[in-house]
């Protein structure tokens, strides 16, 4: 939900409070945003909580992670998928590299916080000959 939507809806909620019970209803309006701003943050927490016990950038395993991938997934379910915070590649636009033990990565391109594309790439394997034409 975007921020702008978020707070029209807290002041039509504590507009609506007020028009019907008046303190009361801004009381239960405001009562109602704190618990919904606590749950957002303890979310964030147990996410952030969950990615701490991995090293940065890396990932069991980049295929499974690609394979999970959906336009429009914010970056915290991005790491909450992956389980580690990503290593930063670029500012812009953002973009944020996962790896696996095999040296496969996934590059993540996000633009107002949720991501708009993905690269999965494979290690080049060594010894083996291009593909002949």
């Amino acid at each position: 939900m975007s921020g702008i939507l978020g707070w029209g809806l807290a002041v039509i909620g504590i507009t609506m409070g007020y028009t019907l019970w008046g303190w009361q209803g801004v009381g239960l309006a405001a009562s109602v945003i704190v618990f919904w701003l606590l749950l957002q943050f303890s979310r964030a927490m147990r996410v952030m909580r969950t990615a701490a016990g991995s090293p940065v950038g890396t990932v069991p395993s980049a295929v499974m992670m690609q394979a999970r991938m959906k336009p429009g997934m914010r970056l915290m379910d991005i790491i909450l998928l992956t389980r580690s915070l990503g290593q930063k590649v670029a500012e812009q636009p953002e973009t944020w590299r996962w790896t696996d033990a095999s040296g496969a990565s996934v590059t993540v391109e996000l633009a107002g916080g949720r991501c708009t594309t993905w690269d999965f790439q494979r290690p080049a394997e060594a010894g083996a000959s291009p593909p002949a034409s």
